[in-house]
């Protein structure tokens, strides 16, 4: 796995994530990685909405919902949709309240690097 993306500085994780500080590197390896072999296209479709499109494998979505579940788990600002509209067609809707945009905008960010460093 490459670390490339991984950072140390999370100085955009806001207060109101409870997952330990000596845990988050790890979990934004684990987006990092999702985002690099999963996510086909990234849509902004408003600032609190984010749409990831997905390879539409079986293993992505289970994946997906494992990563958006612990995710949730300590990240309650966020939300997350997980559809799928046919055997390809797999996608994940990031939303997130407007006190958390910023938040909303460095997960973009990662994820359309990421995906274009395919």
């Amino acid at each position: 796995m490459s670390d490339r993306l991984v950072t140390t500085d999370d100085s955009w994780v806001p207060d109101a994530c409870t997952l330990p500080t000596a845990e988050r590197p790890l979990r934004l390896a684990e987006f990092d990685q999702f985002f690099r072999s999963a996510v086909r296209a990234a849509d902004r479709l408003s600032a609190q909405l984010l749409r990831l499109r997905l390879a539409g494998g079986v293993q992505v979505e289970e994946t997906a919902r494992d990563l958006t579940a612990r995710e949730s788990s300590c990240c309650s600002f966020f939300a997350f949709d997980i559809s799928r509209s046919g055997p390809d067609a797999l996608t994940l809707d990031v939303r997130v309240a407007a006190a958390h945009v910023d938040v909303l905008d460095s997960l973009a960010n990662r994820a359309a690097t990421a995906a274009g460093s395919r």
